[in-house]
Formats: C-alpha cells, sequence, structure tokens
C-alpha cells in the first residue's frame, strides 16, 4: 500500500534533516525568457512523493534506520518523471501538474515520453499507443500541458535504436510500421519544440547497440536536427565515459553529414563507430583489438574522424545528455560460462551502483547535462537470463519484478554501490 502523500513530503523535507542531511534549495526561476537552451547553472525538480521517499517513510516506521537514511539520500535527488499511457486529456493534466509544481521550486523537471506504438517491439516494457494518429494526439497533448514552462523532455527510449523493423525478419516486411514510426517521432519534435521553453533530447540508445553511422542517419530521418539534442544510456548501466565518447562521434558524424565536405551530404553511413577497424574486426597486433566496451581500443576510430571530419565548428555540434542512474560501476560482465543463452546484461544487473549526480554543469561541452533518466529502484523487468523455461532470475533467486515496479532491495543496493559515494542533496 502507499504510504500518504503527507508521509512523502516529511520524507523528503524533514527526514532528510532528522537523518543528517538537508532539503533540496530552490535555485533560478524556471520561466526565463524563451530559450531551447539548457544553462549550466539549471537545478532539476525533485519530487518529494517519489519511491525513494516513500521507502524511506516505510523504514523509518520499521526503524531500519540505515536503510531510511539511504532512501532519504535517494530521495533529495532529481530523478526524470515518466509519461507512459493515458488519454491526451489525462497526459496534458498530468504534464500541467508536474511543470507547476517545479516552477513553485524554481527548478526545471525532467520528463519522459514514452508511448510510442509497439513499444520495445512488445517485450518487458510493451505498451504505448494504439495507433500513429493516437500518439499524435497524445504527444500533442503532452506538449500543451509543457506550455511555457522551462522543461527537458527525453523523447522515447529506445524508439529509435530498436524500430519495427528491427524487431524480427517478419516484423515489419513492407517497412509500413518503421516509416510510422519516424513520422511520429518527427511530429512529435515539431508538437514539443512548438512550447518557447522546451529543451527536447531525442533518445539514441547506447554505445552497445547501434553503430555510430547507423544510429546518426536514424536521428536525421526523425528530425533530430530540429531538437537540442539526443538522449544516451537510458535504462543503461554502461560507464559514462562509454556515452560521451559515443555521443561525441554521433554528433561529429551528424555535422559531417549534414553541415560538412559536400561528398559526405547524406552519407552518414560512411562514418566509422565503435565497432570499426580498419583491418576489421582487427590486424591481431596487441593493442588494436576493438571491444565496443572498451574505449581505450576505439582509437582507430577517434583517427577516422580526425583524419574525416577534423574540428567541425562547436555551435555547429549536436549536444547530447547521458542517464547516469546506473553507470556508477559500468556494465555487468557474467562470469564466463554460466549462461548458455544471452545472460541479459541490460536487465536488473547485479552489483550496479548510481553513477555521475545529476547536474546540467558537466564540464564536457557537448554533453548539457548528467541525469537520472531510469528512476533508481525501479525493476527493468522479470529476467530470467534465457534460460528455458525459467521464472526465477538466477542471480537473485526470485522473480524480478514487472518492468517499472519499484524494488526497494535494488534501490539499496544501487545506493551502496554508489560511485562516488551517493550524499545528500546539498545546497
Amino acid at each position: 500500500m502507499r504510504i500518504p502523500l503527507h508521509r512523502s513530503v516529511l520524507t523528503a523535507s524533514t527526514l532528510a534533516l532528522v537523518l543528517g542531511g538537508t532539503a533540496p534549495a530552490s535555485a533560478e526561476s524556471s520561466t526565463a525568457p524563451a530559450s531551447h537552451t539548457l544553462p549550466a547553472n539549471s537545478r532539476f525538480y525533485v519530487d518529494p512523493a517519489g519511491d525513494a521517499a516513500h521507502q524511506a517513510v516505510t523504514d523509518l516506521l520499521h526503524h531500519d534506520f540505515e536503510g531510511a537514511r539511504s532512501m532519504a539520500e535517494l530521495a533529495s535527488w532529481p530523478e526524470a518523471a515518466w509519461f507512459t499511457d493515458g488519454t491526451p486529456a489525462q497526459v496534458e493534466s498530468r504534464v500541467r501538474s508536474l511543470v507547476r509544481r517545479a516552477e513553485l521550486t524554481r527548478t526545471v523537471p525532467v520528463l519522459v515520453a514514452y508511448n510510442i506504438p509497439l513499444r520495445d517491439c512488445s517485450q518487458y516494457s510493451s505498451g504505448g499507443a494504439q495507433s500513429d494518429a493516437a500518439y499524435r494526439a497524445w504527444i500533442d497533448a503532452f506538449a500543451r500541458g509543457l506550455g511555457r514552462s522551462k522543461a527537458v523532455v527525453v523523447l522515447e527510449p529506445d524508439g529509435l535504436a530498436n524500430l519495427p523493423s528491427d524487431c524480427g525478419p517478419d516484423s515489419d516486411p513492407t517497412g509500413t510500421l518503421t516509416s510510422g514510426r519516424l513520422a511520429d517521432l518527427d511530429h512529435a519534435i515539431d508538437a514539443l519544440e512548438r512550447q518557447p521553453n522546451s529543451v527536447v533530447y531525442l533518445d539514441a540508445g547506447n554505445s552497445h547497440w547501434r553503430g555510430v553511422g547507423d544510429i546518426s542517419r536514424r536521428l536525421i530521418q526523425a528530425g533530430v536536427g530540429r531538437t537540442q539534442g539526443f538522449s544516451l544510456n537510458v535504462s543503461n548501466y554502461l560507464g559514462t565515459d562509454l556515452g560521451t565518447h559515443y555521443g561525441t562521434w554521433v554528433s561529429q558524424c551528424l555535422w559531417f553529414a549534414t553541415k560538412g565536405p559536400d561528398w559526405a551530404k547524406g552519407h552518414p553511413d560512411w562514418c566509422a563507430g565503435q565497432y570499426y577497424s580498419p583491418t576489421a574486426p582487427n590486424d591481431g597486433q596487441p593493442g588494436n583489438s576493438v571491444n565496443v566496451d572498451d574505449p581505450a581500443t576505439w582509437h582507430w576510430t577517434d583517427e577516422w574522424f580526425q583524419q574525416n571530419v577534423g574540428t567541425p565548428p562547436v555551435p555547429e555540434l549536436t549536444h547530447l545528455v547521458v542517464d547516469t542512474s546506473r553507470s556508477g560501476q559500468g556494465a555487468w560482465t557474467p562470469p564466463v560460462g554460466k549462461y548458455d543463452g544471452d545472460p541479459q546484461t541490460w536487465c536488473n544487473a547485479p552489483g550496479r551502483g548510481i553513477g555521475n549526480r545529476p547536474t546540467a554543469d558537466t564540464g564536457v561541452p557537448l554533453v548539457d547535462a548528467y541525469l537520472w533518466i531510469k528512476t533508481v529502484g525501479q525493476s527493468d523487468g522479470q529476467c530470467n537470463r534465457s534460460i528455458p523455461g525459467g521464472t526465477i532470475d538466477p542471480e537473485y533467486g526470485v522473480v524480478d519484478p514487472p518492468a517499472g515496479a519499484w524494488w526497494p532491495e535494488q534501490a539499496k543496493a544501487l545506493v551502496r554501490n554508489a560511485n562516488p559515494a551517493l550524499e545528500f542533496n546539498l545546497p
């Protein structure tokens, strides 16, 4: 049963003080003059009634003071709010309510629009609008809810990296569904960008998924040039260094294929990527083997960009944000030989931790913000590590909660393993 709202508010403010922290501070006004940029001094909205806030109260009532403190620490940090369903009228009302609450604290909310038709190839996070027309009505209402408020919008995680044509050999034989997906995203960008203070990032998957040229082509097709940029690593565990390195290549590839030399126009597919070696897969010499998860082996691609792209004008490069909610320990590597099938390294990976704190002052020119886009402590789904007929996750010895469900044990593990160690969000 959910803890009443007044107890949640206690968690996020008074409880933080009781346990040795402090409540999040207010910041600059979120209703600045119209701008689609995200200033480095932006502060993000903290929901006083989030999952961690409820858990802190529950732990306190059960005299679990260590758990209460860790959950109060987590509750003091900003996380994104996900919008995944509802009628147009419902989503408009919910979005408007959130941005108005954020304005009262003079902070910027982060919203995730996640309702694209055929979402997640009908797998763990299946759902979405029932048709292209229904989605467009829904995202139009989402945009209206933003009004003039300053807000960051992460648009459709995995929507480009996992197109309908990627769902299986017979999933989209005519290409109609994929064309509809791209048109839906294009429409969503127009709707969101009409709002004077929206800051929109079209999701681009992660560095262990689509090659640089492939995802760049998809971003161009969907209209990324009309947004502030793209998002990476949403709900994943990959280290922040991989996201920023890969994201820089994607940004340079977008420039190369749209604003670069005439011979490159329209050819993002020519860009080298994280799987690239001029003697692919490698020439067998020490240090020349390419490992998609090790940036130290990505020198071939760095060299390709230096030789073919050079140094593009910084103002012409597309920016990005990176989800660092679970990146503190990097990706999970299962023990060799433990699993015969897919170990589902993306799904409730054990031993992971929270990463870089949410901030718009990253120190990386192209990275507008590190954000906690995935809600820390919410399950990825009921993982079975591809064991035939299995329902129990062998890494935890239990049936994992459904995708999006709060999992206190995982939340506390992510806090314990945070890198750097988690503390209260101080003014």
